[in-house]
């Protein structure tokens, strides 16, 4: 099984970042990581966007995943753009994986932000969605530890749910 884990975040101190290491340490299969923080792609403008050299490998990656899990933060009651902009240049070639997602935001309230970019997943590319994903707050994280319990177990069983499930669509 071969997954591919998406870091959306911009910010050099991405909290969502560190639930998908966190994830990443955990699944026992081949795992590829596409941190977005240094992996530069352009904003999709339908048009050339989707020549660079990054795009195309992003299109790959996704391509051969066998499921993706997106780390997205969530700024201001929704997922952060450059997550959007992924689905954007590359959405095509997440047609029927299954996807996980990993949140990390400031506070409890914006717990229904990632509604509308899971329902894209289903209605446009046919994606299979993890039903458990994983809400974190600034407080469940301190410095580069998660430090809530809870949100260590939320973390343990999304990854055996995420690897049950590919390993039974695959």
């Amino acid at each position: 099984m071969k997954v591919l884990i998406i870091s959306t975040s911009l910010n050099k101190d991405s909290k969502s970042r560190i639930l998908a290491k966190y994830v990443k340490s955990r699944l026992d299969c081949d795992i590829e990581f596409i941190d977005l923080f240094h992996f530069d792609l352009p904003m999709c403008d339908a048009g050339k966007c989707y020549e660079f050299t990054n795009v195309i490998e992003l299109k790959k990656q996704i391509e051969n995943a066998d499921g993706v899990i997106f780390a997205l933060p969530i700024y201001n009651y929704n997922i952060n753009s450059s997550a959007k902009n992924v689905i954007e240049l590359a959405g095509k070639s997440l047609s029927e994986k299954l996807i996980g997602i990993l949140c990390s935001a400031g506070g409890s309230s914006s717990y229904m932000a990632p509604l509308s970019f899971v329902n894209s997943l289903m209605l446009d590319f046919r994606c299979i969605i993890l039903p458990r994903f994983v809400y974190s707050t600034y407080n469940d994280i301190s410095g580069s530890e998660i430090i809530n319990d809870q949100i260590i177990e939320r973390l343990e069983l999304f990854c055996t749910e995420f690897n049950y499930l590919c390993n039974k669509l695959n």
